[in-house]
């Protein structure tokens, strides 16, 4: 039986019941890639020229100007310097809390569904040696049943059950590598929001208690 020949259906249910939490696997990962980029995407904007017009607001006393142009830009920062710009006659030090307070709602948003996407990458690969492991089971199964009834065991009897079995890994990997780089950009691509979010907070208190 050619691989290249066979449908995709075909060679799902080649693999066997395992192929099944794999093909769960591959929806939940491409689920959480396509929305963590659509959100990532939505977010972003250029947080210098952001923070500009707000300390431009800030310089002039405008503070309720300021405000309206963080609850006018729909992204974390502009939630963080919202806090700060709130408490912006207070101490220094409440000015931080508030703005503490605000990076505790809004990185986990940034961080959401990250672990569920590297547990997919990690167990993916596992569910394939899984599935592999259960056909050598069934192979040698087959094996047995036709030595103790005296039938000859034919090359193609093992060639057959080994490739069905392997399916499984193939696509164990298929799902758990493209998750597993996905997770790592992503990561990086939050961490990167996360430093710009610090540091436009570090200017801003820097502003407003100097």
């Amino acid at each position: 039986m050619d691989l290249y020949r066979m449908s995709f259906w075909q060679v799902f249910l080649s693999g066997g019941p395992v192929m099944w939490p794999i093909l769960l696997c591959s929806i939940f990962a491409l689920t959480i890639i396509i929305e963590k980029f659509w959100y990532l995407h939505k977010i972003s904007i250029d947080v210098q020229e952001f923070l500009s017009r707000i300390l431009e607001k800030m310089k002039h006393h405008q503070v309720k100007e300021a405000i309206e142009i963080c609850d006018s830009t729909k992204s974390p920062v502009a939630s963080i310097l919202k806090a700060g710009i709130l408490k912006y006659d207070r101490p220094k030090q409440q000015i931080k809390e508030a703005i503490e307070d605000s990076s505790l709602h809004e990185i986990p948003r940034l961080e959401k569904n990250l672990s569920a996407l590297a547990t997919i990458a990690h167990v993916s690969p596992l569910l394939g040696l899984l599935g592999t492991v259960t056909g050598m089971v069934r192979c040698f199964q087959t094996i047995q049943a036709k030595a103790t009834s005296f039938h000859p065991v034919s090359p193609g009897d093992l060639a057959g059950g080994i490739w069905e079995a392997l399916l499984t890994t193939v696509a164990g990997l298929i799902v758990a590598i493209p998750a597993f780089v996905a997770y790592n950009y992503l990561v990086s691509r939050v961490n990167y929001f996360i430093l710009e979010m610090e540091k436009a907070a570090t200017e801003l208190i820097n502003f407003l208690t100097e």
